[in-house]
């Protein structure tokens, strides 16, 4: 097998068959869009400078899908401790998958790819909640 053989989806990492950095930008951008609009959840998001906020996400998630390792951010738990201080639980978190969920459809990314996206961030629940 040559080195110039098409590498399968199996070697690929999520970040690359997701589409990389294009597909995680415009993903970001749509899921903020959903989460700021959402009464359930956005209040989280008040004072936040979103700018910067949207950056570190971005860099989280090409992070934790494979792609190149950007990210300076604090760990999970310590990233939402103020937030588990105002309440945050498992209605939000759910709240946060739902769009999660809702974004990747909308961008039309393949069901077994939401699927894969969805584990990973499922994962992240107790240490989000501070469980």
């Amino acid at each position: 097998m040559s080195s110039t053989e098409i590498t399968s989806d199996k070697e690929l990492t999520l970040y690359e068959r997701i589409g990389g950095a294009v597909a995680v930008d415009t993903a970001v951008e749509v899921f903020y869009r959903k989460v700021l609009a959402d009464y359930r959840i956005n209040r989280f998001f008040d004072g936040i400078d979103m700018e910067k906020q949207v950056a570190k996400q971005k860099a989280f998630f090409t992070l934790a899908f494979g792609g190149p390792n950007t990210y300076t951010g604090t760990d999970l738990r310590n990233a939402h401790t103020r937030l588990v201080k105002m309440g945050l639980g498992n209605d939000h978190f759910n709240a946060v998958m739902e769009h999660l969920s809702a974004t990747l459809k909308e961008l039309n990314v393949p069901k077994d790819l939401i699927t894969e996206v969805e584990t990973l961030a499922e994962s992240t629940r107790k240490d989000v909640l501070s469980r």
